[in-house]
């Protein structure tokens, strides 16, 4: 029987939230596993019933867009979460989700205003915080403008993205096997020496 695991991938308004959906959808995310995509929206300052219903409308949209991603790799099962937290409070919603939810791994795009963070000031150890693994996914930075080189870049492989690991011992990059090296079963037939045993005659 297949262990079924749960996995929250953080949606966020930003270009590593996405990578780091990629990233889990190519190297992490097995047969039978359940993806929750998970959008906590800051709440609206002002009590406008209006701007509550727009900031939960787009968080929705925003979802959606992720799903269409997920979409791409058949017998992926997703989830949507849309709910929302003051600003100051999103990481402490985000960690009571993923409790809640029995999460096996949470996937974060780590950008400059992450609520991972806030969440390491307030707590030492963030993965007991969690109850789970945490893989913290970075933008890979663009490469700079160089002359034109034969140079062979594996795609959609873990080898192209910058990891931060938040919880060391938990991050499993994919194991890559060694190129295959052609050759001929024989190359030369002085190469082999063939001995052959006498039958000894009683």
């Amino acid at each position: 029987m297949v262990d079924v695991r749960k996995i929250v991938v953080v949606v966020e308004e930003v270009e590593a939230a996405k990578t780091a959906l990629q990233w889990a959808l190519h190297n992490l995310i097995r047969y039978e596993d359940i993806i929750t995509l998970l959008h906590v929206y800051p709440s609206a300052r002002s009590k406008s019933k209006k701007k509550a219903r727009l900031l939960r409308l787009n968080g929705f949209q925003l979802a959606l867009s992720f799903k269409d991603i997920c979409n791409n790799f058949p017998n992926t099962k997703v989830e949507i979460i849309v709910t929302e937290e003051d600003q100051d409070q999103v990481g402490a919603k985000i960690a009571a989700m993923v409790r809640e939810i029995g999460a096996s791994s949470l996937v974060v795009g780590l950008h400059d205003h992450s609520f991972l963070y806030k969440l390491a000031m307030a707590h030492e150890d963030i993965a007991n915080n969690l109850n789970c693994r945490v893989l913290a996914i970075k933008q890979p930075h663009p490469l700079p403008l160089r002359k034109k080189t034969n140079v062979v870049r594996a795609l959609d492989s873990s080898t192209n993205m910058d990891f931060s690991q938040i919880e060391i011992a938990g991050l499993l990059v994919p194991d890559i096997p060694p190129p295959k090296i052609p050759y001929r079963i024989c190359p030369s037939p002085t190469a082999i020496i063939w001995r052959s045993r006498k039958s000894r005659r009683k």
